[in-house]
């Protein structure tokens, strides 16, 4: 269904119908759930904590078990955020959060796959790209320097990468 015959079957619906369709969207789906739970009642800081405990958990996990390390977990919060309109400055944080988690794992464990190196210089990447696009990377500049100075002190292998991310913006 087109978005065209979408508004012109929506126009046929009197006021109740279309009530009782979003109620039962409501109840049908998670997603829409979620939606109208944030556009309702915005806690925007309740969600970025939760967030952080969760990706926290992939690296330092609360019940013992193997760290995972899966970026997709960050990765999926921060589309999320993105979809639902949370502040620009509470999805930076999140993102920059991601990294500054992943270097304190690393500053404690070896890491021996390469992957895990290469996927941390994407978020880098995609966090400065962000940063840019919203007109905020001033207000993160400060720990944005810190991570690609930890990267050098932890001697990562794609070091140079994150160096000469760092070096297009600074002046």
């Amino acid at each position: 269904m087109s978005k065209r015959d979408l508004k012109k079957y929506l126009e046929e619906l009197n006021n109740e119908q279309l009530k009782e369709q979003i109620i039962e969207l409501y109840h049908k789906f998670s997603d829409v759930k979620i939606y109208y739970d944030f556009v309702f009642k915005p806690n925007e800081g309740k969600l970025a904590d939760e967030a952080k405990v969760k990706i926290s958990n992939e690296y330092f996990p609360i019940k013992g078990r193997k760290s995972k390390m899966r970026r997709s977990v960050a990765q999926k919060f921060i589309k999320h955020f993105i979809t639902l309109g949370v502040d620009e400055f509470i999805v930076a944080d999140l993102m920059l959060y991601n990294l500054e988690i992943a270097q304190a794992y690393s500053s404690e464990k070896v890491i021996k796959q390469e992957l895990f190196f290469k996927s941390m210089l994407n978020s880098f990447q995609q966090v400065i790209s962000f940063l840019i696009e919203k007109g905020i990377l001033n207000q993160f500049q400060n720990r944005v320097v810190a991570i690609k100075d930890e990267v050098i002190h932890q001697n990562w292998f794609n070091q140079y990468e994150f160096n000469a991310v760092v070096e297009r913006f600074e002046y």
